[in-house]
C-alpha cells in the first residue's frame, strides 16, 4: 500500500505544475453494468488511484493550489441500508485518513459546493471525454457561472487536459511503487511456473488459464491485470487471443501472456513452451532466435538509452537469425534496410508498465524518443509469428508463434529484471516441465468435462 505521505507528495508535485488561480478535478471510476442487476468487478481509475489511493466508485478529488484548503475529496456517504446490499463504504473520516487530503465531504454535497469552488478560477484542469456523465454536470455548472448576471460569478476561461503532466509524473516509479510491482511480478512468476507444470497434450487452454488465475488470487492479487492469453498452436499467432477454448495438442507450442494485478499495479509476462515438454528441432531454432533478440535488447536498457535503440538491436538479431536459417534470402543488411523481418515481428518491442499494463507516459517528446531514466519500468517482448497460410516459409514453421516477455526496471547501473525467475532457457523450461510431470496429467473427469465443453 502506498503511504499517505507519498500520496500527499504526488498531489503537491502535480499542483506545482498548475497555473495560478486554477482548479483540477479528478473523478473516480464508476461501476459498469454487466447485465440486469449485476456489475463488472469494480476497477478504479488509475489517475484517481495514483493521487489519493481511494478504491470506491463515484468519488471526486479537487485540487486548488491557491487556496488554504487545497485538496478536497468527495466520497459516497455512509449508508447502512446500501452497505447491507453492496458492501461497506469508507465514509469521509476513513477516506481522509487513507488519502491525507485537507478536507472530505459526502458526495451528495458536491453539486452545491462545486459552483462555489469553480467560481472565480481562471484555469480548469480536467480529463475531457473520459467521464462523460460527470463532464455533463461540470459543463452545466460552468454554464450557470457564465450566465450569472452582472458578472457576480465567473467561470474558468482556460481549459487544460489534466493528463499529460500527470502521466509524465507517473512514468518514473517510486520505491513504494517498485515494491508493489515486484510483488505483482513474483505472484505472476509462480503462476507461470504452475502453468508450465500442468500443461500436457489433452489439457484445454481454459484449464491452464484457470490455474494461472488461481495462483494470482491465492497469493493475494485481485486477479489478472488484463485478459490472459493462453494460445496453443496457431492460436499463438493471434496477438490478443483470449478465447482460450481449444485443446492443447502434442507437438504444438503454447504461448501464455498473463500477469497479476497487485495493489493496483500490473505484471506482464509471456512465455512460450512445448505442450509435450520437449522442443522439436524446428521449434528450438525459432525459439533461440527470439531469446537471443531479447538478450540483445536487454543490453540496451540503461539510463540515457532509448526504446528504439533496444528495438534496433532486437531487429538485427531477428534478421540475422532468419537469414542464417534460410527463411530470409539475401544479406542481413538488405533485409535490415527493407525491414523485412517486420512481416514476422508484427508488434512493438515493449511498453511502459505500472498501474496500467500498457502504462501511461510519452514515448517521445518533440519527435525525439524519451531517454530511459532510473525508476522507469517497461516490458521487452520480441516475437516471431508465421501465419498458418504463409507460403513464404516452409510448412514446418507455419502456424508457429513465439513471444518472450519480461518486466525490466531501469536502474542507475542498467536494469533489474523483475520477472527473471520464470525459466526461459530451453533447458530450464524442459527441466521444470519434467519436474511437474505428475501434475501435468488431467484427471479423467477433468479431461471428459473439457472434451464435452469443447464439443458443445
Amino acid at each position: 500500500m502506498i503511504s499517505v505521505s507519498e500520496l500527499q507528495q504526488r498531489r503537491a508535485k502535480y499542483m506545482r505544475q498548475m497555473a495560478e488561480n486554477s482548479i483540477a478535478i479528478f473523478p473516480a471510476a464508476r461501476e459498469v453494468m454487466r447485465s440486469r442487476d449485476t456489475h463488472f468487478p469494480f476497477r478504479q481509475d488509475s489517475d484517481f488511484h495514483y493521487l489519493c489511493g481511494i478504491d470506491e466508485p463515484d468519488a471526486l478529488l479537487i485540487l486548488m493550489p491557491q487556496e488554504e484548503v487545497r485538496e478536497i475529496l468527495f466520497v459516497l456517504p455512509r449508508d447502512p441500508h446500501a452497505e447491507v446490499w453492496h458492501g461497506r463504504r469508507l465514509g469521509c473520516e476513513q477516506a481522509q485518513t487513507i488519502s491525507g487530503v485537507d478536507a472530505c465531504y459526502p458526495l451528495d454535497e458536491l453539486e452545491t459546493r462545486l459552483l462555489d469552488l469553480l467560481n472565480g478560477t481562471d484555469h480548469l484542469y480536467f480529463a475531457f471525454d473520459s467521464a462523460p456523465e460527470f463532464e455533463a454536470k461540470l459543463r452545466e455548472v460552468i454554464r450557470t457561472l457564465r450566465a450569472a448576471p452582472k458578472r457576480i460569478k465567473t467561470a474558468p476561461e482556460h481549459w487544460h487536459d489534466s493528463r499529460p503532466a500527470l502521466h509524465q509524473q507517473r512514468l518514473v516509479k517510486s520505491a513504494g511503487e517498485i515494491e508493489l510491482m515486484q510483488r505483482a511480478a513474483d505472484i505472476t512468476v509462480q503462476a507461470h511456473k504452475r502453468a508450465m507444470q500442468i500443461t500436457a497434450p489433452g489439457v484445454f487452454e481454459y484449464q491452464v488459464a484457470a490455474a494461472l488465475h488461481h495462483e494470482f488470487v491465492h497469493h493475494g492479487a485481485v486477479g489478472p491485470a488484463y485478459g490472459s492469453i493462453v494460445g496453443g498452436g496457431e492460436n499463438a499467432c493471434i496477438l490478443h487471443y483470449t478465447k482460450n477454448s481449444d485443446v492443447l495438442r502434442d507437438g504444438d507450442l503454447l504461448l501464455i501472456d498473463a500477469g497479476a494485478e497487485y495493489g493496483g499495479y500490473a505484471a506482464d509476462i509471456t512465455r512460450t513452451f512445448p505442450v509435450n515438454g520437449k522442443f522439436s528441432r524446428v521449434q528450438r531454432q525459432i525459439y533461440e532466435i527470439v531469446l537471443a533478440s531479447q538478450e540483445a535488447a536487454f543490453a540496451e536498457i540503461k539510463p540515457g538509452h532509448t526504446l528504439p535503440k533496444a528495438q534496433e538491436a532486437c531487429l538485427h538479431v531477428l534478421t540475422e537469425g532468419l537469414v542464417k536459417l534460410g527463411l530470409l534470402k539475401g544479406s542481413v543488411r538488405e533485409h535490415l534496410d527493407a525491414m523485412t523481418v517486420r512481416k514476422y515481428f508484427i508488434h512493438g518491442l515493449g511498453h511502459w508498465l505500472g498501474l496500467d499494463v500498457h502504462d501511461v507516459g510519452p514515448y517521445e517528446q518533440d519527435g525525439t524518443p524519451i531517454k530511459l531514466r532510473p525508476g522507469m519500468v517497461l516490458t521487452i517482448e520480441p516475437g516471431l509469428y508465421f501465419a498458418p497460410d504463409d507460403e513464404s516459409v516452409p510448412e514446418a514453421y507455419r502456424g508457429m508463434g513465439i513471444r518472450i516477455e519480461d518486466d525490466l526496471l531501469v536502474t542507475e547501473q542498467g536494469y533489474h529484471n523483475l520477472t527473471a525467475a520464470v525459466p526461459k532457457s530451453i533447458e530450464g523450461i524442459e527441466a521444470l516441465m519434467a519436474a511437474g510431470s505428475r501434475d501435468r496429467t488431467p484427471s479423467r473427469g477433468a479431461r471428459e468435462e473439457g472434451l464435452a465443453r469443447g464439443a458443445s
